[in-house]
């Protein structure tokens, strides 16, 4: 697996509109949130929405990046790293925010994503990071515990339960 993490820029237009449109077709919620809010196929609106520079809304600086399978020059994912929480990012949204495509899931992408994104965090000098998953989302819970993550606890938020997960990036 030869995976690494990209910015968004023209030369990945087309993978990640394959990538977009096969998540679309599927009728599943697209996660992280940030690459579903604006439309892809208006790419130059894309790329400029992809991150926030200055907190807004409720919204904090954030950083998005694309998972490259440069073996096979596929985009497998994202990854949205908020470089601070505020309220409810600490209440659930946490500084990870990840997702595999569908044809791409149950291979490990998950996991070597997580890793990466956790060596992005550490270049943002952010020590303790926080993960946050759906209690039924089994594949998700055993890519953060094999990144070092530790459960704290376990909350419902409108009816249902997340897990809260911290991992340490020093170790």
């Amino acid at each position: 697996m030869n995976l690494i993490l990209i910015k968004a820029e023209e030369k990945y237009r087309r993978q990640i509109t394959e990538m977009m449109d096969e998540w679309t077709a599927t009728g599943e919620n697209i996660v992280p949130y940030a690459i579903r809010k604006t439309d892809c196929h208006d790419f130059e609106k894309y790329l400029a929405s992809l991150e926030v520079k200055e907190p807004a809304d409720g919204l904090v600086p954030d950083s998005t990046y694309f998972a490259l399978d440069k073996d096979r020059d596929t985009i497998v994912g994202a990854v949205n790293i908020r470089h601070r929480l505020n309220e409810r990012l600490l209440l659930n949204g946490g500084h990870i925010g990840d997702g595999i495509r569908p044809s791409e899931r149950r291979k490990g992408y998950a996991t070597k994503m997580i890793a990466l994104a956790l060596e992005k965090c550490r270049e943002l000098n952010i020590r303790k990071v926080l993960m946050v998953c759906d209690k039924d989302n089994i594949a998700s819970a055993k890519s953060i515990i094999k990144n070092g993550g530790v459960l704290e606890n376990e909350i419902v938020v409108d009816g249902v339960t997340e897990q809260r997960y911290w991992i340490d990036t020093d170790k």
